[in-house]
């Protein structure tokens, strides 16, 4: 019977693996310099939106926001705003003397980045939606709001790190930051309604809707508290680590089931 120290080891190697060596690129992942370049424009064209969105945290500053991501979406639907939740981290830093909470709120900052593409990755990336018509269409449109989420929500942290001194979170950035992270996460489960292991694993998806859900409330009313950026940014972090915390002790039940079912 495999023991839970095995089972750990195995998800542990699920979980951390040494980048590849040079030159070991998967033959079916080619990327050329074209592509290259036009991912670069697309991330220059996102980049210059949120910048903007950073300094006009208002309604008009986020229909702007809204009105041009989505042209930018439209043309160039493969990839990530990744690098924008960095950036915003970034530019929030230069702006600011350095202190120690400001680094901590920078570094909080962008856990609550890294926590909110994790969320996508762990339970919608790289998963092929059903071969339905209505699911593909789902599939596809339900990946603008959330990207666009992600891109506010590194407009919102040149905020959270410029205002890391403060007592309370300024409104905007606490709304636009927390809001974004409650889109991402049920973006992220209605995306996973039009995926295959919907239905394949409803033992894990039905529970964690509903866990997403509660948590993107919690998210909602951590942004109306408008807490200080750093205790704002802590909270946010372990709220996006709920879902994946029980989607870890999930798997590890299930192997430990399936280890005792090829016993017996």
């Amino acid at each position: 019977m495999t023991s839970r120290h095995e089972l750990w080891a195995r998800l542990r190697r699920q979980l951390w693996q040494p980048p590849r060596a040079h030159g070991e690129q998967p033959r079916e992942r080619v990327v050329g310099p074209l592509e290259l370049f036009y991912d670069l424009v697309v991330v220059v064209l996102v980049a210059q939106a949120a910048h903007h969105l950073a300094g006009h945290l208002t309604w008009r500053g986020l229909g702007e926001f809204a009105a041009v991501f989505a042209l930018v979406w439209i043309a160039w639907f493969n990839g990530s705003v990744l690098g924008e939740t960095v950036t915003g981290v970034v530019d929030g830093l230069a702006h600011e003397p350095t202190s120690a909470v400001t680094l901590a709120v920078g570094l909080v900052a962008v856990v609550v980045g890294f926590g909110a593409w994790w969320t996508y990755f762990d339970f919608s990336g790289h998963r092929r939606p059903r071969p339905t018509r209505a699911s593909t269409v789902q599939w596809m449109l339900v990946h603008l709001p959330l990207m666009a989420a992600v891109a506010a929500m590194g407009a919102a942290m040149v905020g959270l790190v410029e205002h890391a001194h403060d007592g309370r979170t300024p409104a905007a950035t606490a709304w636009v930051l927390c809001g974004g992270a409650a889109v991402v996460l049920c973006a992220t489960m209605v995306l996973a309604t039009s995926l295959r292991v919907w239905r394949l694993d409803r033992r894990l998806y039905r529970p964690l809707a509903r866990i997403c859900v509660v948590a993107a409330v919690v998210c909602v009313g951590v942004g109306a508290a408008r807490l200080a950026p750093l205790v704002l940014g802590l909270v946010l972090v372990l709220v996006l680590g709920v879902p994946w915390g029980f989607a870890v002790a999930y798997r590890l039940a299930h192997e430990e089931e399936s280890a005792a079912d090829e016993v017996s």
